[in-house]
């Protein structure tokens, strides 16, 4: 893992690229189960989309961050034992939730 290049006062790491944050946010998801959920509510959150763009019916829209965050939470909660990632740094955690997803799909890390 890459060590963060400094630290707030609250002990929270400070990243300075996405780069240097991915491997952080992978120590973050090291139980399967709780990756494997990331991995459903990432998903869903695509088919939402899709059925939202598809039906013109937007109110699935709101259905997005329920189905994104709600399996996620699970699994760190109550598999991985830790707290989100998303807390400390939304973006990045966005972003790596994604890029974790494709690197499951390309079998760059276990599914």
């Amino acid at each position: 893992m890459s060590a963060p290049t400094s630290q707030n006062a609250n002990d929270t790491p400070v990243f300075k690229s996405f780069a240097e944050f991915y491997p952080y946010y992978l120590s973050e998801h090291s139980n399967d189960t709780c990756r494997r959920l990331h991995y459903v509510g990432s998903c869903l959150v695509l088919l939402i989309l899709a059925y939202a763009l598809l039906s013109q019916n937007w109110w699935w829209l709101l259905a997005l961050p329920v189905a994104g965050y709600g399996f996620a939470w699970v699994g760190h909660f109550l598999f991985e034992k830790n707290k989100p990632a998303t807390f400390k740094y939304p973006l990045y955690s966005f972003i790596g939730d994604w890029v974790m997803l494709r690197d499951a799909f390309t079998g760059r890390i276990r599914f």
